[in-house]
C-alpha cells in the first residue's frame, strides 16, 4: 500500500485546548470578517450579561481602545479564582483555555444563561494576539495575561480591593482576521438590544479613537421601551405600548406589542437573550393566541357576525410591531443557524400568557380594541382583493410561456440552478443587456420607471402595479405567504441599475420591495447586485474599466498620467455598448455581484423605514448624520 493511501490511528490529528479554534475559527465564531470580530465582544458581553440575570451584576462597561482592542468591564461576582480540584489550575484559567470550561453545563452556577454554546470566553482568547484578565474578588485583585490562548504566568494578586467583578482586555490576532477596525454602530446595536431585553441593566459603550464617543444605554421599561424604540419612526394606531411579563412553570414570558399604520408586521422573538431569528415554539405559541383572542372579541362585540370567516394571522399582525422575550433554563436551540427555539411545553405556555392578558387588555381598553380590530378588518378586505390580483401573477405552468410578461426576454436554460435573471431599468440599457446577454443562462426584464415605493402601499395596490406584477410573474416564486422556493424560476435576481442617483434610487425601491413582500428570495441568497464600471480608460488600443475612484486614480498612475489619458464616466448602462456591458458587468467569468443579506432584521426594519417611509424628520436626521460616509456624490 503507498503512504499516500494509508488510513491509521496516526494520521488522526487531534488538536488540544485551543488550537482546533484558531485551525477553524469559523466554526466558532461564524467567520473571520467583520461578522466574527464583532462577534468576539458579544461572546465576553454575554458572559457579564448571564451575571445580571442571576441578579450579581448591573452594570457593564465596553470600551474601544485606540488601538482596536477592546475592554469590557462588570460588576459582577468574577470569574472564580480557586484552584479547579481536578485540573488543579486557577478556575480562571481553566475557563480562559479550555472549550466548554464554565457555568453552564449543570453545575448549578447558573440558571438561566444567554450564551449559545457556553466557549465564549475561551474562543475569544485563542483568537486574540494579546488578551489579559482582572478579576475583583475575596479582597483581592487577579490578573493574568495570555497570548494567543496560551497563559504567560499563573494567576497572581496584584492588588486589594472592597469591589467584585471581571475585566477583560483583549486584542484581535491580525494573523486570524481580516479586518481588524472596530464599528461603533454595530456595537451599539446589540449593546443597546441587551439593555432593552434586561431591563435595568446599565449598559456604556466608549470609543477612545479619533472621535470620541460615549453611549449609555439603560431601559427601566424593558421590551416596552424597545418596543416604542421600534416604533419611533412610525405612527402608532394607540399611544401606549401593551405588556406584560408572567412566569409559568419556571419560564420567564415577557411580551411588548404596538400597532401601528403601517402595512408590515414587525414580530421579533427572543429566547435567552439570543434572537430566535427562524422562530420556533415561543413565536408559534404568540401567533396563534393572538389570532384566537382577536377573533374571540370580534365575535363577542359583533365586529363579526356568527357566519363570518374569522380574521387571518395575517390580518391581525398587520402593522403590529412586538417583541417576544422566554428565559428558559434549558432552551433547546434547532435550525440551520441554531436559531430556532424548540422546546415544546414553551408554546403552551405563551399561548395560555397571551390569551389570557391580551384579552383582559381587549376588554378593559374597548378604544383600543375598536382601532385594532377595524385596521384587522381592512387588512382582511384587502386581502380578498389582493388574492384576484396575485391570480394573475400565477404560471400555469414552469414551461408554459404564454403567461410571461412580453418584456421578458428568457433564457433556455430550464433549471433555476443554472438560471438568473437582470432586472435593468429602461429600455435602452435593456436592449443592450439582451443583445449582450448569454441567451442561454441569462434572462433581461427591463423595467419602465420607478417601481411603486412598497413602504407606503398595502398588498392589494402593489399587485396592482404592472411593473411589480411582471417581477412576480417573471420569477414565478409567488409573494408573501405564498412564498415556494421550489417554484423559484432563477437562482440569481440580478439588479443592475446606472451608477447614478437615479439608479441608486430604483435600486432601493427594489431592495425594499424584496424584503416587505419578497423576504424568502433574500433569505435564500437568490438576490445580488451588479457592478457596473464608473469609468473608462483609453490609452491607444489599451481598454481598461475602473470600478471605484481608487482603482480609477491607480489605473491613471499605472498608465501615465502625464499623457492625457482619454477618460470616460459612465452615467448610465445604456451609454455601454452590448460587448462592453457583457464584458464589465455580465459575464460570470469577470463581473464582481454584490450577495444581498440580512444580517440583522431590526436594523434593516428600521433603515427602510427611515429611507421609505412617510416621516422627513428621521430621514435628514439619517442624511446629515451619514453625510461623511458618503462614497459617490452625484452632483
Amino acid at each position: 500500500m503507498s503512504q499516500s493511501n494509508k488510513y491509521g490511528a496516526e494520521q488522526i490529528q487531534v488538536l488540544e485546548g485551543l488550537e482546533a479554534v484558531r485551525k477553524r475559527p469559523g466554526m466558532y465564531i461564524g467567520s473571520t470578517g467583520s461578522r466574527g470580530l464583532h462577534h468576539l465582544v458579544y461572546e465576553i458581553v454575554d458572559n457579564s450579561i448571564d451575571e445580571a440575570l442571576q441578579g450579581h451584576c448591573d452594570n457593564i462597561k465596553v470600551t474601544i481602545n485606540k488601538d482596536n482592542s477592546i475592554t469590557v468591564i462588570d460588576n459582577g461576582r468574577g470569574i472564580p479564582t480557586g484552584i479547579h480540584p481536578k485540573l488543579k489550575k486557577s478556575a480562571v484559567e481553566v475557563a480562559l483555555t479550555m472549550l466548554h470550561a464554565g457555568g453552564k453545563f449543570g453545575g448549578g452556577g447558573y440558571k438561566v444563561s444567554g450564551g449559545l454554546h457556553g466557549v465564549g470566553v475561551s474562543v475569544v482568547n485563542a483568537l486574540s494576539e494579546s488578551l489579559k484578565v482582572e478579576v475583583k474578588q475575596n479582597g483581592h485583585v487577579y490578573e493574568q495575561s495570555y497570548q494567543r490562548g496560551k497563559p504567560l504566568s499563573d494567576l497572581k494578586i496584584v492588588g486589594d480591593t472592597n469591589r467584585s467583578g471581571t475585566t477583560i482586555t483583549f486584542k484581535p490576532d491580525h494573523e486570524i482576521f481580516e479586518e481588524l477596525e472596530y464599528d461603533f454602530d454595530i456595537l451599539e446595536h446589540r449593546l443597546r438590544e441587551l439593555a432593552f431585553l434586561n431591563k435595568g441593566i446599565s449598559i456604556v459603550l466608549k470609543d477612545e479613537r479619533e472621535e470620541k464617543r460615549t453611549e449609555k444605554y439603560c431601559y427601566d421599561g424593558g421590551i416596552v421601551s424597545f418596543v416604542a424604540y421600534l416604533n419611533k419612526n412610525k405612527d402608532p394606531l394607540h399611544d401606549n405600548v401593551i405588556g406584560f411579563e408572567k412566569i409559568k412553570d419556571e419560564i420567564i414570558v415577557d411580551i411588548a406589542m404596538q400597532y401601528t399604520d403601517n402595512y408590515n408586521e414587525n414580530i421579533y422573538a427572543f429566547a435567552n437573550n439570543i434572537n430566535t431569528t427562524e422562530g420556533g415554539t415561543h413565536l408559534n405559541g404568540f401567533k396563534s393566541a393572538l389570532t384566537r383572542t382577536i377573533n374571540a372579541y370580534a365575535k363577542k362585540y359583533n365586529y363579526l357576525k356568527a357566519s363570518d370567516k374569522n380574521l387571518s394571522g395575517e390580518d391581525v399582525r398587520e402593522g403590529l410591531t412586538a417583541i417576544i422575550s422566554v428565559k428558559i433554563t434549558d432552551p433547546q436551540f434547532e435550525g440551520q443557524t441554531k436559531t430556532k427555539l424548540g422546546n415544546t411545553e414553551v408554546k403552551g405556555i405563551v399561548e395560555s400568557i397571551v390569551n389570557d392578558n391580551f384579552y383582559a387588555f381587549l376588554e378593559e381598553n374597548p378604544s383600543v380594541s375598536k382601532i385594532v380590530i377595524e385596521k384587522a378588518l381592512t387588512a382582511a378586505r384587502a386581502r380578498q382583493a389582493a388574492r384576484k390580483a396575485r391570480e394573475l401573477t400565477r404560471r400555469k405552468s414552469v414551461l408554459d410561456n404564454t403567461a410571461l410578461p412580453g418584456k421578458l426576454a428568457d433564457c433556455r436554460e430550464k433549471d433555476p440552478a443554472l438560471s438568473e435573471i437582470y432586472i435593468v431599468e429602461g429600455d435602452s440599457a435593456g436592449g443592450s443587456a439582451k443583445q449582450g446577454r448569454d441567451p442561454k443562462t441569462q434572462a433581461i426584464l427591463p423595467l419602465r420607471g420607478k417601481i411603486l415605493n412598497v413602504e407606503k402601499a398595502r398588498l392589494d395596490r402593489i399587485l396592482n402595479t404592472e411593473t411589480i406584477r411582471s417581477m412576480i410573474t417573471a420569477f414565478g416564486s409567488g409573494i408573501g405567504d405564498d412564498f415556494d422556493r421550489s417554484s423559484a424560476r432563477y437562482h440569481k435576481i440580478i439588479i443592475m441599475t446606472d451608477a447614478d442617483v437615479d439608479g441608486a434610487h430604483i435600486r432601493t425601491l427594489l431592495l425594499t420591495f424584496f424584503y416587505r413582500y419578497m423576504r424568502g428570495l433574500i433569505d435564500e441568497g437568490f438576490i445580488y447586485i451588479a457592478q457596473p464600471p464608473l469609468y473608462k480608460l483609453q490609452k491607444g488600443k489599451r481598454i481598461e474599466y475602473a470600478y471605484s475612484d481608487k482603482e480609477m486614480n491607480k489605473l491613471m498612475d499605472e498608465m501615465g498620467r502625464e499623457n492625457n489619458i482619454g477618460l470616460q464616466r459612465y452615467k448610465g448602462l445604456g451609454e455601454m455598448n452590448p460587448e462592453q456591458l457583457w464584458e464589465t458587468t455580465m459575464d460570470p467569468e469577470t463581473r464582481t455581484l454584490l450577495q444581498v443579506s440580512v444580517d440583522d432584521a431590526i436594523q434593516a426594519d428600521e433603515i427602510f423605514t427611515i429611507l421609505m417611509g412617510d416621516k422627513v424628520q428621521p430621514r435628514k436626521e439619517f442624511i446629515e448624520r451619514n453625510a461623511k460616509k458618503v462614497k459617490n456624490l452625484d452632483i
